[in-house]
């Protein structure tokens, strides 16, 4: 019985490691493979790895397909590691289950459950009445968490909103003359990079192109360049824009009826998307816009700016999470601030941040909080 013990102990040591290494490959698919999940895929035959893969852009195999082609003959008999469930369904490729059964695998290890309808355990039930050994659970907190912005979408049909912001320690983006480079260090805007290459959509307002002027690249060894979106009621956004000419993806300018058609032909020159959605209050309405980049597969959105933006999207209720680096320095009350006007009469009444956590960047501070009342 102990030896029975110990062989358990051994197998889940194993099944935990193995399952580990599928999450580091899936990893390389955050931001490439919407509005498909970044699942990565382990075989393991004898103790020994005999093939890898992960999803890398929608419509191309998927991960399982890749490690189970890696292995080829190897895998009969083996163990697939899984971070998702395979899938049961056709989309743009053929379903995953089938694939895995005529492999003739052994044993699956599964992370995480699939939260899409059209999957949800059925890929699991497909395995198991083929004989398969599935094991669930194993690393399921680290398979889940990176499949959260996905789940997110499934759910509300929305993308997850990160609003991420950076302020002096008393709350202030820019000195009063509008100069805020750099507020943060050099860790926190290496971490933004890496956040702009895990993310589908990047997103600021106009007041943000005409007061930084910033490309929104990501500037990360062989990072991507997210989509790049300016909320610009008016089309205030200057053709010549850096935004305009720099990085490899496209440029959209969510904008109303309202504006100008001069405008909008000298930036669709420049190769801007003009999106023109419904307002509210004579702004571009948040709500439309998100419902047309979650139509266009976008899973995912980081809005870096600027104040009025992000107090809209707190207001709206529409930021699912806040991020935000707080410098050690000090611009006064002359200074630009992190948000604009919420309208909160009463301290009752004022947004409350729930989750929140803190972390050191360098130099500075970092905050991870969830508003109370976030749309779900």
């Amino acid at each position: 019985m102990a030896e029975r013990a110990e062989g358990r102990t051994a197998q889940a040591r194993a099944d935990a490691r193995f399952m580990r290494q599928a999450l580091e490959l899936g990893r390389r698919g955050l931001g490439r493979t919407s509005p498909n999940p970044p699942v990565g895929a382990v075989v393991v035959r004898n103790g020994r790895v005999v093939g890898t893969g992960w999803h890398r852009l929608a419509g191309l195999p998927h991960a399982e397909v890749l490690a189970l082609d890696a292995a080829g003959p190897a895998a009969r008999g083996a163990t697939l590691y899984l971070t998702l469930e395979p899938c049961s369904h056709h989309g743009r490729t053929p379903p995953c289950a089938p694939r895995v059964i005529a492999a003739g695998i052994r044993r699956v290890v599964v992370g995480a459950i699939d939260p899409n309808p059209r999957v949800r355990g059925r890929g699991i039930r497909q395995l198991r009445a083929a004989g398969i050994e599935v094991v669930l659970g194993i690393e399921e907190a680290s398979a889940r968490e990176l499949i959260r912005y996905f789940a997110h979408s499934i759910r509300n049909g929305l993308p997850f909103v990160r609003l991420k912001l950076a302020a002096s320690a008393d709350g202030r983006i820019a000195t009063q003359e509008g100069r805020s480079r750099w507020i943060t260090g050099a860790a926190a805007r290496r971490l933004v990079h890496h956040w702009r290459d895990e993310f589908d959509a990047v997103m600021v307002g106009s007041g943000t192109v005409l007061a930084d002027d910033p490309r929104l690249t990501c500037r990360r060894p062989r990072g991507r360049d997210p989509l790049r979106v300016i909320v610009d009621s008016h089309l205030a956004t200057p053709p010549g824009a850096a935004i305009l000419h720099a990085g490899r993806s496209p440029v959209v300018i969510a904008t109303t009826r309202a504006h100008e058609p001069r405008r909008a032909r000298a930036l669709a020159t420049q190769g801007a998307e003009i999106l023109v959605l419904p307002a509210r209050g004579g702004r571009v309405a948040l709500d439309a816009l998100f419902r047309a980049l979650g139509k266009r597969g976008i899973v995912s959105v980081m809005v870096e700016g600027g104040a009025t933006l992000g107090a809209a999207l707190v207001q709206g209720r529409y930021a699912d999470e806040i991020a935000w680096f707080t410098a050690p320095l000090l611009i006064g009350g002359d200074g630009l601030p992190m948000l604009g006007p919420l309208g909160v009469r009463s301290l009752a009444r004022a947004p409350r941040l729930v989750a929140h956590t803190t972390c050191r960047v360098g130099d500075d501070l970092l905050h991870l909080a969830a508003p109370r009342r976030a749309r779900r």
